[in-house]
């Protein structure tokens, strides 16, 4: 009965478009106390519309998690052999 509520729940947040502080907390896997720090370090995106409850946008958080993306080892040999073969042609010129 616990795994249909939890899946339930997961199901209802992701239909969601705005989220609260805590069901960031839970979509993001992000501890309570470094959600706190990158809102209050604008770090990552929130709105405020009563001064005190934080919400989200979740298409804004998906953003965030999605930064700083890291190239595959496959990415970066194409781009080294992409290099090479330029400087050799210029080398050429």
């Amino acid at each position: 009965m616990k795994v249909w509520v939890s899946e339930i729940k997961a199901l209802l947040l992701s239909q969601k478009t705005v989220l609260t502080f805590n069901e960031v907390v839970v979509y993001t896997g992000l501890s309570k106390s470094h959600l706190y720090k990158l809102t209050s370090t604008n770090q990552i995106p929130c709105y405020c519309p009563k001064g005190k409850l934080l919400y989200f946008s979740k298409t804004e958080i998906d953003k965030y998690l999605l930064s700083n993306r890291k190239k595959s080892s496959e990415e970066l040999d194409s781009e080294a052999s992409t290099y090479v073969a330029l400087e050799k042609q210029n080398q050429k010129s």
